[in-house]
């Protein structure tokens, strides 16, 4: 039976698979940078981004050679940058330890910054044809809706036992090639709304299907409510109209871009408060907090914010200090605001950016 699974999706995938840039060869560095980029991200989002970034680093030692805000830039607007670090990271083992050389096999993979059980089992069976499985969220609705699996899919348990049924069912020929089939498919027809399952060439052993119940499968715990959380940040002016800007800690949220300085509001605490406090803990600078000068709201996986972007005048160090110091920053820069496009800035920090360009095209 898991023969004629492997065939059917093999023969349908032959017929079908979408033409994508990283298809077009085994280069093993090719397809660790689109399997990367697709983590959380639609596919015709990535094609551009894919596009430039191998224009840019056309070869892992490319990549290793560049610099992380050089990186990151590039990256920008792509989300999720602990992958863009984590990528940058891994070309600089591979280009200094392995002499340029990527593992072969899954288990090798895993010793590369960012490279889990499924991008492992992804380039290793493309790149490589390693018999190996891959399970992402595709993969899984696939399957359970397949088997009928009722077990709820966060639990680690079921997470592997679905583990060792895509492996039972990967092939030993082609295994690559079937890895995006099983993929593709639920990309493209096994979709979690609206499944075409008339299309489907694994429908007549699809038990969801049999029984009318696609769109139960698979099983998830509901979702607690998302947090919310209000932020200040200072556009902070010296004298010579020059902006601060500072760069977050490489390690943890938005690690290495580049923001407007502030954090999050605490309890019984004004939003001003909250900005001069934060300034104190974060570059030991005291500041004039003026007008609100505009509200950004952005959505990240797990929570959401609203900042609140204050225009503030420079006042100084705090003593005993002579310039800003780096207590919750990895490095700070006075900018002009032609100077932005120079540093990557995460999604919230880039709609005030716009917000500020707005007003200087209304003032000229």
């Amino acid at each position: 039976m898991t023969d004629s699974i492997a065939q059917r999706l093999l023969d349908w995938y032959d017929e079908h698979a979408a033409d994508l840039p990283w298809r077009a060869n085994k280069d093993p560095y090719r397809i660790w940078l689109s399997e990367i980029m697709l983590q959380q991200t639609q596919i015709d989002t990535v094609i551009p981004y894919y596009t430039r970034f191998l224009d840019a680093y056309p070869t892992v030692a490319a990549l290793a050679h560049a610099s992380l805000d050089e990186v990151l830039k590039k990256w920008e607007g792509l989300g999720y940058y602990s992958r863009a670090r984590n990528l940058h990271r891994a070309a600089q083992q591979v280009a200094d330890e392995l002499d340029g050389q990527f593992p072969t096999t899954a288990a090798e993979l895993q010793s590369l910054p960012g490279i889990g059980p499924y991008t492992a089992g992804a380039v290793a069976s493309i790149a490589y044809d390693e018999s190996v499985p891959v399970l992402d969220g595709n993969v899984i609705r696939v399957l359970t809706r397949l088997e009928g699996i009722s077990d709820d899919v966060t639990l680690n348990t079921t997470r592997s036992d679905l583990w060792a049924l895509a492996a039972e069912w990967v092939p030993q020929q082609r295994a690559g090639d079937y890895n995006q089939a099983l993929m593709e498919l639920g990309q493209t027809i096994c979709k979690p709304r609206n499944p075409e399952c008339t299309r489907c060439p694994l429908n007549d052993r699809c038990l969801a299907f049999a029984n009318g119940e696609q769109e139960h499968y698979p099983v998830k715990k509901k979702k607690a409510p998302t947090p919310h959380f209000d932020v200040a940040a200072g556009i902070i002016y010296n004298a010579q109209q020059q902006i601060l800007i500072a760069q977050r800690p490489l390690d943890g949220l938005l690690g290495g871009l580049w923001e407007f300085p502030g954090g999050k509001q605490e309890a019984d605490e004004t939003l001003p408060q909250t900005l001069s406090r934060e300034l104190r803990e974060e570059l030991a600078i005291e500041v004039r907090v003026g007008e609100l000068f505009v509200q950004v709201k952005h959505a990240f996986t797990h929570f959401r914010i609203t900042l609140h972007a204050y225009e503030c005048q420079y006042l100084g160090p705090m003593p005993p200090y002579d310039v800003p110091q780096l207590l919750g920053a990895n490095a700070f820069a006075w900018v002009t605001r032609d100077q932005f496009a120079k540093y990557s800035f995460g999604k919230a920090d880039r709609m005030v950016i716009e917000a500020l360009n707005r007003r200087k095209n209304m003032l000229l």
